[in-house]
């Protein structure tokens, strides 16, 4: 396969998930808000601060009210990571390898773009929020939805499931994030009705609330972190998405999941070691933010080494990983 081409599918599905995941990150603390009837926009720093690109905000807005975080988040078109901008970049990969993916996958990437683009959407995510978002979040269920079952699931097919879930364990770790930074000034509401609250959002967030009373009756933070960073099983943990990775980079290559043939390889394969080697009581001596950091930084050298091994040679439509995602 063409680098370049690699490079396109790659990112193309890197941008959908990216999507879909910032518009997670608005709707856990709009509900958090919403349940609690916070008021002050001191309720919208925290998602500001954990997308990493908290310099660029405060120097473009200033206040971090509901308005100006939306804005952000969601139609910066100046911002790599905003809702928008991760779509209209999408649809470019996507007209740049028509040849490849199907003619289903690029009308969904069109509706989605038109949905975004259409001027009563901006009214829609101040006034109708949740359902705007979850129209996003529906938008990029379709199209991976599509892909899955229209593509075949050669090594163009690995290319897009390798960005699909490294891009979804980065996201999962900032969502989880969110949690920590409503906590921080709030010390005293831990272990009380409040944070009992927080928890489930932080699991409805990922799709989780009800995978996870299946497996654990009450809700205790510990088990929480555990079924979201650790359980093998859950299709939104960092665990389940970093075991995937690693079997699509190896599909790639053709070499066996248990060694390496690349510096990708070498370091996915030692990240997945130390998740599968932790446990829930090493994270939280560590700190769950600490933790979170840590795995952050790690992903970016990841992404960084794939780019080196697969996509060098060609860099028209993308930037490297480093570059999007800090």
């Amino acid at each position: 396969m063409l680098s370049r081409v690699a490079d396109s599918i790659y990112w193309l599905s890197r941008y959908v998930e990216r999507a879909e995941n910032m518009a997670r990150i608005v709707d856990i603390n709009l509900l958090l808000i919403l349940e609690n009837q916070l008021v002050g926009d001191e309720q919208w720093e925290p998602i500001a601060r954990i997308t990493g690109d908290w310099d660029y905000f405060s120097h473009k807005y200033g206040k971090t009210t509901r308005e100006n975080v939306v804005e952000f988040l969601t139609f910066d078109m100046d911002y790599p990571s905003s809702i928008l901008n991760c779509i209209v970049k999408a649809r470019e990969n996507a007209r740049s390898i028509r040849e490849i993916i199907s003619s289903e996958m690029w009308e969904q990437i069109n509706k989605y773009y038109l949905f975004l683009t259409d001027p009563a959407s901006k009214v829609d995510a101040i006034n109708s929020p949740s359902e705007f978002y979850h129209q996003v979040k529906l938008n990029s269920h379709l199209f991976f939805g599509i892909t899955d079952a229209v593509m075949s699931h050669n090594e163009g097919w690995h290319f897009h499931y390798l960005g699909q879930m490294i891009e979804r364990a980065d996201k999962i770790s900032r969502i989880i994030d969110v949690k920590y930074f409503h906590m921080m000034p709030h010390v005293k509401d831990i272990g009380t009705t409040y944070d009992d609250i927080q928890w489930t959002y932080l699991l409805r967030s990922a799709s989780g609330f009800e995978m996870y009373r299946k497996v654990y009756q009450k809700m205790l933070p510990e088990k929480i972190i555990e079924f979201l960073i650790l359980d093998a099983n859950f299709p939104r943990s960092i665990v389940y998405c970093i075991n995937k990775a690693n079997g699509a980079l190896h599909a790639i290559s053709g070499s066996k999941e248990d060694s390496f043939q690349n510096k990708a390889e070498q370091i996915l394969g030692t990240l997945r070691s130390e998740l599968v080697y932790t446990d829930v009581n090493q994270i939280i001596s560590l700190g769950l933010h600490q933790f979170t950091d840590s795995f952050q930084d790690k992903l970016n050298i990841l992404g960084d080494s794939i780019y080196e091994t697969f996509f060098a040679i060609t860099n028209t439509n993308n930037q490297t990983f480093k570059e999007h995602a800090e």
